[in-house]
């Protein structure tokens, strides 16, 4: 079984549109928020479409076939989760528990590479609060102009979001999330907005937030770090005590030796093959242990992440 290709499960949001089309998914609707691509989570799965497996949702094929990712505990749950997310208005303001924190498996680190942004897109990252009590004042207040930080972005940018940051994409913006498989958020604030379905605002969690958030924030130092091989370069965007991630600029054949038992990709521009199967831009698959090498072939950019092996104990931020 190689490889592992993948369909999307995708999820309405009442901040999303349609932009997610151009990724050739076929969307329910024009409030589409994301696409959980790779994600064997209880509140969503991606799906086997090749192979004797084909049908199947990740997370069972995960629990039956220990071996097609180089082993695993029984207990032990899939580790991460990438989606792609069309912002087509503000999301929440929110932060995440860490593994401690979480009542999940896991918490939520996670990270964003900005697939498209409209002129003007910006990102809550952090706040200005220098002390807890200051954070809680702020919040209490409701001083938001205070207390957001907001970041320009564009294509091609890429942010390391560890849990506990205070964080939200802006509207305007398409990324892909590449994050723990984790869905619990905690909510500051959500603009005071009015859910169409339920004709109320959303349920705010400012305590556990307060709870989780780290203070005061603190940017990542970014390092940048590439990489040939053959007609591909490698730009690594950051390795992580929770994940390592790789963007993959294919621009013909080229041959790789497996860094990880399991390594998953996303294309996230163009069209090529992976050994003798095509892709195409919004396909995602897992290439699995016993592939010991593939070949990438076309002209194609891919992201590639893989959790990060345990003897790394510390965050080394590349970009």
């Amino acid at each position: 079984m190689t490889i592992l290709h993948l369909q999307a499960e995708l999820h309405e949001k009442m901040w999303g549109g349609s932009a997610l089309k151009a990724f050739n998914y076929k969307i329910p609707s024009d409030h589409t928020g994301e696409a959980w691509t790779i994600a064997a989570h209880s509140n969503g799965q991606s799906t086997v479409i090749n192979g004797e497996l084909a049908g199947q949702g990740l997370s069972r094929v995960w629990q039956n076939h220990p071996e097609l990712f180089g082993g695993h505990g029984r207990d032990e749950a899939f580790p991460l989760l990438v989606k792609i997310l069309d912002a087509h208005e503000n999301l929440s303001i929110q932060v995440h528990p860490n593994d401690e924190q979480s009542h999940e498996k896991f918490g939520k680190t996670e990270s964003w590479y900005i697939l498209d942004a409209k002129p003007g897109s910006k990102i809550y990252y952090g706040h200005h609060a220098k002390t807890r009590d200051e954070l809680k004042k702020m919040v209490d207040q409701k001083e938001w102009h205070k207390l957001l930080r907001t970041i320009p972005v564009q294509k091609g940018d890429f942010f390391y979001v560890a849990s506990g940051t205070f964080h939200a994409l802006g509207a305007g913006i398409i990324a892909l999330e590449i994050q723990q498989s984790s869905d619990t958020t905690y909510r500051f604030y959500d603009f005071d907005r009015i859910d169409a379905t339920t004709k109320e605002k959303r349920p705010l969690q400012i305590e556990e937030a307060l709870a989780v958030t780290t203070v005061p924030h603190v940017d990542p130092t970014l390092i940048q770090d590439t990489t040939i091989v053959d007609q591909t370069v490698i730009e690594r965007l950051v390795v992580a005590t929770k994940f390592t991630i790789d963007k993959l600029l294919v621009r013909g054949p080229s041959l790789f030796e497996q860094t990880h038992h399991y390594e998953l990709f996303t294309v996230i521009e163009g069209s090529g093959f992976i050994d003798a199967d095509q892709i195409k831009k919004g396909d995602s698959f897992i290439v699995l242990s016993d592939a010991k090498n593939y070949r990438l072939d076309g002209d194609m950019t891919l992201i590639r992440s893989f959790v990060t092996p345990t003897t790394t104990n510390k965050d080394v931020f590349v970009r």
